[in-house]
């Protein structure tokens, strides 16, 4: 996978956790940064906190680690980088605040809900080629027979009489 159908992916997780105003901006060429920027909203902390732990958990399933976290247990906005992209999640209002999406404005802006297209080769057309007609060939179905069931009987258990027991005490 690369590195814009990771940001990608990690943009629909976030959109899946319910994160606002979610963009992708491309940096590819512009900033010896990273690649991709990931921005999205949060409505609270504990969405913070969400947003951050599914995005993270989904991209490891996949073999994606961070390598490296800011933010810790900031209530405003936390910063995980994935070496090609940044994932920027903040609160409406210190993505007010800070103003990322202006500071990347430079930037293009790609619509992360479509998946992306790769380079296919297309092979060259093949020619048509002209079936014969064959006659239709009959099957006979061989029948096997079948051997008779036979129904077993259940061993029968024997019980042992303690009369002979009785008798000795008794003499």
């Amino acid at each position: 996978m690369d590195t814009k159908e990771l940001v990608c992916l990690a943009a629909r997780i976030a959109d899946d956790k319910k994160a606002e105003n979610i963009k992708v901006i491309d940096l590819c060429g512009l900033s010896s940064l990273c690649d991709y920027i990931l921005i999205v909203s949060a409505t609270s902390k504990p969405h913070l906190d969400a947003v951050e732990e599914e995005i993270s958990k989904k991209l490891k399933e996949l073999g994606y680690y961070k390598a490296n976290r800011d933010g810790g247990e900031s209530n405003m906005w936390r910063v995980s980088d994935y070496g090609g992209f940044l994932a920027h999640i903040m609160t409406p209002e210190a993505r007010d605040f800070y103003a990322l999406d202006k500071i990347f404005s430079f930037g293009k802006e790609i619509d992360y809900k479509r998946p992306v297209k790769k380079a296919v080769k297309k092979a060259p057309a093949k020619k048509a080629v002209s079936k014969k007609t064959t006659t239709k060939k009959t099957t006979v179905k061989k029948t096997t027979a079948k051997k008779a069931a036979v129904k077993k009987t259940a061993a029968k258990k024997t019980t042992v009489k303690k009369t002979a027991k009785k008798t000795a005490k008794t003499k």
